[in-house]
């Protein structure tokens, strides 16, 4: 085995055994067990990852990621805005129904928890959510709309507030708490949301 492959298969143990961990511990999770479970030592955490945090941040870089790729896929190039986000908020509501679905929203709820109650790790999930937003970001911005073509600065904000739209409504379906929030109440919601004027008016 090479240096980087065992680099990887270091990073990729690391990785598993965190997510066990903390799905499980919150932000009680310990190092000491993560690493046990990896069967390595706390150096390796030090190594690849600079810190406990920066591990739980790859984690979280590492389920979000493949959620922004697919929507990039599923959002075709040339619609009109109300299309587009039509696209992605039956995208979003058909990922509800995948196999894993109730176990990533787990973690994701798990993680927030960790964020409250460790500022310093919350500002580093809040930077690494934001980076992968840039790719919705620029997935709506240039598209058409009625007042014009939406600017970067309207698409961050149309951005944010379907992140937090979406997102509720998601918390809600497990939960029994939006019984009939089937795909086309999402794209409905989602298509109100971004006919608002505050988000496609004005902006630079």
């Amino acid at each position: 085995m090479t240096r980087a492959e065992a680099k990887e298969r270091n990073r990729r143990a690391l990785l598993d055994a965190a997510l066990e961990v903390v799905s499980r511990d919150g932000y009680r999770a310990r190092l000491d067990e993560i690493v046990a479970r990896a069967g390595l030592t706390t150096g390796a955490v030090y190594s690849l990852f600079g810190s406990k945090n920066g591990l739980v941040v790859a984690l979280a870089d590492e389920h979000l990621r493949p959620h922004y790729e697919e929507i990039g896929q599923a959002v075709p190039a040339g619609l009109g805005l109300l299309e587009a986000v039509d696209a992605f908020a039956r995208h979003y509501r058909r990922g509800l129904d995948a196999p894993d679905a109730r176990s990533a929203l787990s973690l994701q709820i798990t993680l927030l928890d960790m964020a409250l109650h460790d500022p310093e790790l919350g500002a580093r999930l809040a930077t690494s959510v934001r980076e992968q937003e840039d790719q919705l970001v620029a997935l709506f911005a240039g598209r058409r709309h009625p007042g014009g073509t939406v600017t970067p600065h309207q698409a961050r904000h149309l951005t944010t507030a379907l992140r937090a739209l979406l997102t509720g409504l998601a918390q809600g379906v497990p939960l029994g708490l939006a019984p009939d929030a089937d795909e086309e109440f999402f794209a409905a919601a989602a298509r109100a949301l971004a006919s608002g004027v505050p988000l496609v008016g004005e902006g630079a």
